[in-house]
């Protein structure tokens, strides 16, 4: 061999030397619990083991990077590690448990732990048995699994990424640095996300949240800490207010002020949401109104000064402010409306008195009927319910004229005929109302007494009664609960039959004597049953069925009360009148 074919052996031996090293590479490393060694096992080689991608030419292999260290180390990773300092059964992975827990186990619940699925290259934790051992072993292996997906991580860039940020703890230093931070700031210096305070993100919001704007929040005025106006008061999500508040301003700097404009309240954006002047009406200083058309809008939209004499107005003046917005089931509001009252402004109007109000309404929501607001009407049917269960809110029927109903009396007065047919409960109406049940000897006394009671009651009676027109459903504590007595009169060897529903409703006047309103403070139900002999054979009898209600007032009579006289509680000093007592 000459000294110009040594370089080429030496290229021959290094390409063998480097095929080794990598079969060993891709061998994975076995521990047997009980022998306390680990020693690398020679294994059949699989692709799915192998971390030696397939040969590609050098120019159109490409360049991926190192891979991304695992953000958790499977080999100490155990799902089913579920007592402390406790070794769980069949959980291979339990650092708790010893060689003699594994060689009782039956198989390992977890076989295989794996880490982020994302990435195309992760280890994996295999967790087996070897039954053939004397006695049973843990066998474990930690292997480079490839995922066999085209939506795969090769490389990252965001170290954080996969992984929780601990958030750093404001201080003093920190806090104003933030402040002074021109385009937002961010919780984490080393996170390239910043949360920008002024950009609305999302179009959706929920209870309570504050209505974002184009460039900052809706502004609602109102009353704060005195009677003055308040122009930085957010308006928020699903929150009705009507409030009322008073400015002081000065009529000859009037047009100055923006927040007598029309414009101030009509400009800004609800996220993507214009907002959109449905009405203006002007008010003079006799107090006459007149409803503007829409080609006379733009005419208005700017406050002036006028003089009369030596008296100065200040016309366009806005008096009141109604903003009406319409949102979706998913808390997206989709339309906003706004409704102006204008009006002229004398000195004698200073300081000026300004109403905000702000309302909310459901995307194709049907208004509900209500049987008084807050006080029950004449002639409307009652609210009433029942409770499922403790705690819940009270349920109740779409019909609203058939929550609680009477029998109906009909030409034929027939109950068997009449069964189904109610009539409704109406307030301040009383009402009473029967029919004739024939019973024959093929009518056991049970199944009769079953019928005519389910006659009287009908089908679901209800449990709570609502003590005002408009109370709510989930106001359980303020429902009134309807009172059931059941009367019979035992005598022996005799049909105890319920005949009679006798309903008696108690309500007050409640509120102000100028306008009170009705309210039910107590319902009563009251079952009569009556004694009937036995039929005897071929013979009928029939019973007179009845139901009625009754209202009762009782109201309290009025009396004007006084004020009590002072009385002076006051000690004088033992030496007042010295020298002369």
């Amino acid at each position: 061999m000459g000294p110009r074919a040594l370089p080429r052996f030496l290229l021959v031996l290094l390409d063998c030397w480097a095929s080794v090293s990598a079969q060993a590479g891709t061998t994975p490393v076995v521990t047997t619990e009980g022998l306390n060694s680990t020693k690398p096992v020679p294994t059949t080689l699989r692709p799915v083991l192998s971390s030696k991608p397939p040969e590609i030419p050098r120019a159109s292999r490409p360049f991926f990077g190192p891979r991304p260290a695992p953000v958790t180390d499977v080999a100490a990773l155990c799902v089913c590690d579920l007592s402390p300092a406790q070794c769980d059964v069949n959980c291979c992975c339990d650092p708790d448990c010893s060689s003699v827990d594994f060689s009782v186990f039956s198989a390992c619940s977890i076989p295989v732990v794996t880490g982020d699925s994302h990435f195309c290259s992760q280890k994996a934790a295999v967790y087996s048995l070897n039954f053939t051992a004397d006695p049973p072993q843990r066998v474990f292996k930690l292997v480079d699994q490839i995922n066999p997906s085209i939506f795969c991580v090769h490389i990252i860039n965001y170290k954080p990424a996969l992984s929780f940020i601990n958030p750093e703890v404001t201080d003093e230093s920190s806090f104003d640095k933030l402040m002074k931070a021109p385009d937002g700031f961010s919780l984490n210096a080393g996170s390239d996300v910043s949360t920008r305070l002024d950009a609305p993100q999302t179009a959706k919001y929920e209870y309570g949240v504050h209505l974002q704007t184009s460039d900052s929040f809706l502004r609602f005025p109102s009353p704060l800490t005195s009677s003055l106006c308040t122009d930085n008061n957010p308006a928020a999500f699903l929150v009705n207010q009507a409030v009322k508040c008073t400015r002081r301003i000065n009529l000859e700097h009037c047009e100055e002020m923006e927040t007598l404009s029309m414009a101030y309240y009509s400009s800004p954006k609800i996220l993507r949401v214009p907002i959109t002047v449905q009405s203006i009406i002007i008010r003079s200083l006799n107090k006459t109104l007149t409803r503007l058309e829409d080609t006379e809008i733009l005419r208005v939209s700017k406050q002036g000064v006028l003089e009369a004499g030596h008296i100065k107005i200040c016309t366009n003046v806005v008096l009141e402010v109604t903003y009406s917005l319409t949102y979706t089931d998913a808390g997206e509001v989709i339309k906003a409306d706004l409704f102006l009252l204008l009006g002229a402004v004398s000195s004698a109007m200073v300081p000026l008195q300004q109403k905000f109000e702000i309302y909310f309404i459901q995307q194709n929501a049907k208004p509900v009927p209500l049987s008084g607001n807050p006080g029950y009407v004449v002639g409307l049917p009652l609210v009433a319910g029942f409770q499922p269960q403790k705690g819940s809110g009270i349920i109740q029927t779409t019909n609203r004229y058939g929550q609680l109903t009477l029998l109906r009396s009909t030409t034929e007065q027939d109950c068997l005929a009449v069964e189904g047919i109610r009539a409704p409960v109406l307030f301040g109406y009383n009402m009473q109302s029967g029919c004739k049940l024939r019973l024959t000897k093929a009518l056991t006394c049970r199944l009769v007494a079953q019928k005519m009671k389910s006659l009287l009651k009908g089908q679901g009676f209800p449990d709570y009664v609502a003590p005002f027109g408009n109370s709510q459903a989930q106001d359980v504590l303020d429902w009134v609960p309807v009172y059931f007595i059941t009367q019979t009169s035992h005598v022996k060897d005799s049909c105890q039959l319920p005949v009679a529903l006798m309903v008696e409703v108690k309500w007050t006047k409640y509120g102000s004597l100028l306008n009170p309103q009705a309210k039910i403070v107590n319902v009563t139900a009251n079952l009569i049953s009556s004694s009937f002999p036995e039929t005897n054979s071929g013979n009928e009898r029939t019973i007179l069925i009845s139901t009625a209600v009754t209202f009762v007032d009782v109201s309290a009579p009025a009396e004007a009360g006084f004020r009590a006289r002072p009385t002076i509680n006051a000690r004088l000093p033992f030496n007042f009148f010295f020298p002369f007592v």
